[in-house]
């Protein structure tokens, strides 16, 4: 039985209390004072002419403990706890280092081979497949819509045969591997998994995430193929078929890259990239989904732009903005679906062609403020990938950027090293209600399908988009070498890789010997039953994995489904 306190006791506590209070707003009165004399002799100061600014607005030039009042323990937790901010694992990088996982593909699936053995030999420890644009459309490389880009931004994939190529050598079952890929992704998905079947592989042992984000298509990198509605239905059967048949797969890794790429604030990407989240998670349990079978699977793919301290801000908030609407909102009860596990990559945009060689710097600063915002895996852009696909000199200075932060800089020993930073704090605490009034806003324009019907996402990334040249072009922000700093440059020395026109004739006959060598009775009959099935509800995940066996191609595929679902048009908004 708990002991009552005295009268006398209690008196005693309640003084105490009042003493602390006390205490604590003599320290606040006494720093607004010192605030108050700092801010006076700071107006005095004479400024650079030049925008103190992030991605987005101002940011004060000194940050103290009354800003960061409102950041509570509660909001800000320890690392593997609940709401996550500072982390999703309790031992943070003592425990496991995040994947260094470098972004590839160029020419053939066999040209493409070579590099990702090249990049294990030398200490990467994930694959990520690059496409080319035709594979990225769903165009085989003999379709004559292809002609001229086959593998020349990307590894051209047609078929389960060029999957086969692509990681031949390669164990599926060892080795986890990430494919950028959204239109047809499902397609693509389906011939990694043939293909690992092929070497006796379960696919329940493979690792792995496929892209597979289409509402950030339609907002921004526009690499779609089917209509809004069909193309979410794909998607949410993947999520329901891998549950049960690849359930170490990442079935979608919901991507703010792109939206930030096209010209979106940091708080833009945040908002616009957790609305498409819970716009997925809403359509499975729409479906019928526990949210708990398919929540745990789903990851996020985060831009690593300039402003470091913004960008670590940026990932806090995210993870934190994230538990707390899976569990207020969608009643998840599985700690792993309140965990936001994320890929961050550098920001392509911030690449110069001017003074190639600063790349391998912002590309540093970038990859630190991913590692201090506690990322799971990580790709560093080359110094070259503004001019053309990577050499092997260039992704090697890439990927040894990764090791010396790993293992030379200090910078995994602490987990959180920034947390509790006035600045950092405060900024997370912004980042967060500024994302909270992005989602009010798309549910006042009918949330992120009609969003994208009507152009209103897409136009506010435009605007911002817009305002940010205005600034680089008004010095009001500057780029080193383009707008300050500029030299006259003799002709550029790096290396470039170019990828040869004989590639793609090579490709185009490798196609016809497979086409010939096939079973084209059971390639009619397996694409028969998926446009058979495309009319119907069921899932179509065992289609297209049957069509994938039978070396049915990707166009093939595609074809099928789009005599059922139609092609996407994009309205003019703007």
């Amino acid at each position: 039985m708990t002991k009552l306190k005295s009268p006398a006791s209690k008196a005693a506590a309640d003084s105490e209390l009042i003493a602390t209070i006390e205490e604590q707003s003599a320290e606040l009165r006494l720093l607004r004072k010192e605030v108050a004399e700092w801010k006076k002799k700071y107006e005095k100061g004479e400024l650079r002419d030049i925008a103190f600014t992030n991605s987005e607005k101002e940011v004060q030039p000194i940050y103290t403990p009354l800003d960061a009042a409102e950041t509570d323990a509660e909001a800000l937790g320890m690392p593997g706890f609940f709401p996550y901010t500072r982390g999703i694992h309790p031992t943070g990088y003592r425990g496991r280092l995040w994947t260094m996982r470098q972004f590839a593909g160029f020419g053939s699936a066999r040209d493409t081979n070579e590099r990702y053995k090249f990049l294990l030999a030398h200490g990467q420890t994930g694959l990520s497949v690059a496409f080319d644009f035709p594979t990225l459309m769903g165009y085989d490389s003999d379709h004559p819509r292809s002609e001229g880009e086959v593998g020349k931004c990307g590894v051209a994939i047609s078929s389960l045969a060029d999957m086969e190529m692509l990681f031949d050598g390669i164990p599926l079952d060892k080795v986890s591997t990430s494919m950028t890929i959204n239109g047809p992704a499902v397609i693509l998905y389906s011939f990694y998994i043939a293909a690992a079947e092929k070497h006796g592989i379960d696919p329940k042992d493979l690792r792995g995430t496929i892209q597979n984000d289409i509402l950030k298509e339609y907002m921004a990198q526009h690499a779609w193929v089917y209509p809004i509605e069909p193309a979410l239905r794909l998607i949410i059967d993947c999520f329901e078929w891998s549950a049960k048949h690849v359930p170490q797969w990442n079935t979608i890794s919901i991507s703010g890259y792109h939206i930030r790429e096209a010209g979106a604030t940091a708080a833009q990407e945040l908002a616009f990239t957790l609305a498409d989240g819970f716009t997925y998670v809403e359509r499975g349990i729409a479906r019928g989904l526990d949210v708990d079978t398919f929540a745990p699977r789903l990851s996020f793919f985060w831009d690593i732009h300039n402003d470091f301290f913004e960008e670590i801000a940026k990932l806090r908030a995210a993870r934190r903005i994230w538990a707390r609407h899976m569990k207020d909102r969608y009643g998840a009860r599985d700690p792993r679906s309140l965990v936001m596990r994320f890929h961050s990559q550098t920001a392509g945009v911030t690449l110069t062609a001017q003074q190639p060689m600063n790349n391998v710097i912002r590309v540093a600063y970038q990859a630190m403020a991913a590692v201090l915002g506690g990322t799971q895996s990580l790709h560093t852009n080359s110094m070259d990938e503004t001019l053309a696909l990577p050499t092997e000199e260039s992704v090697q200075v890439a990927l040894r950027t990764q090791q010396v932060l790993a293992f030379e800089t200090g910078v995994p020993n602490v987990i959180d090293p920034l947390g509790g930073s006035y600045y950092v704090e405060t900024l997370t605490t912004e980042l967060e209600r500024e994302a909270e009034s992005y989602f009010r806003q798309i549910e006042e324009v009918g949330g992120v399908v009609r969003g994208l019907e009507t152009g209103w996402l897409q136009r506010k990334i435009n605007e911002s988009a817009a305002r940010q040249q205005w600034e680089v072009e008004q010095h009001r922000r500057v780029i080193v070498g383009v707008n300050d700093f500029v030299t006259d440059e003799p002709e550029l020395k790096i290396e470039l890789l170019k990828i040869s026109e004989e590639m793609e004739r090579d490709q185009k006959q490798r196609m016809a010997a497979m086409r010939a060598r096939r079973d084209s009775d059971l390639v009619e009959k397996r694409l028969a039953a998926l446009r058979e099935a495309a009319n119907t509800s069921q899932n179509l995940m065992p289609f297209i994995l049957d069509c994938a066996r039978a070396y049915c191609t990707l166009y093939e595929i595609r074809a099928a489904m789009e005599a059922v679902f139609g092609a996407y048009r994009e309205p003019v908004f703007f």
